[in-house]
C-alpha cells in the first residue's frame, strides 16, 4: 500500500486497500466454509476446497469486471494488489499444509482397546 501511495498517490492507496480487504474477506470466508463443510466428512475436503476456490476466483473476477471503469481508485494498482495478495494467501495455505502434522495412517483400528499390538515376523 505504501508503494502504491508513493507511485500513484491517494487513488493508489485506495485501490490497494480495497484489493487487500477484498482478498482477505473472500479467502478467509472461503477457508471458514471449507473448514465447516469438510469437518463431518474428511473425504470431501478436496472437492469442497476446489469448489470454494473456484467460487472465490469467480467472485473476484466479477468484482474486477464491475469496477473496471471506476475512477474512485487506480484499477491497475487494484488488479496487481489482488494478484499479489492471492498469491501470498495461496502460498501461505500451501506452507501451512506442508508444515501441519496430519496423521494419514490409522493404526490399530481393528484391534480392541487395551490389547497389545500384534508382532510382525
Amino acid at each position: 500500500m505504501a508503494i502504491s501511495t508513493v507511485v500513484v498517490g491517494v487513488k493508489g492507496l485506495y485501490g490497494a486497500l480495497f484489493a487487500a480487504l477484498l482478498v482477505m474477506a473472500f479467502f478467509s470466508a472461503g477457508q471458514a466454509a471449507v473448514d465447516r463443510l469438510s469437518r463431518g466428512n474428511p473425504q470431501l475436503l478436496l472437492p469442497v476446497a476446489m469448489s470454494v476456490y473456484m467460487a472465490q476466483i469467480l467472485l473476484v473476477g466479477i468484482v474486477l469486471a464491475v469496477f473496471k471503469g471506476t475512477t474512485a481508485f487506480d484499477t491497475k494498482v487494484f488488479g496487481f494488489t489482488v494478484l499479489g495478495c492471492t498469491l501470498v494467501w495461496a502460498g501461505a495455505v500451501v506452507r501451512i499444509g506442508m508444515k501441519a502434522k496430519i496423521f494419514y495412517v490409522e493404526t490399530g483400528s481393528s484391534s480392541k482397546k487395551g490389547d497389545p499390538p500384534e508382532r510382525q515376523p
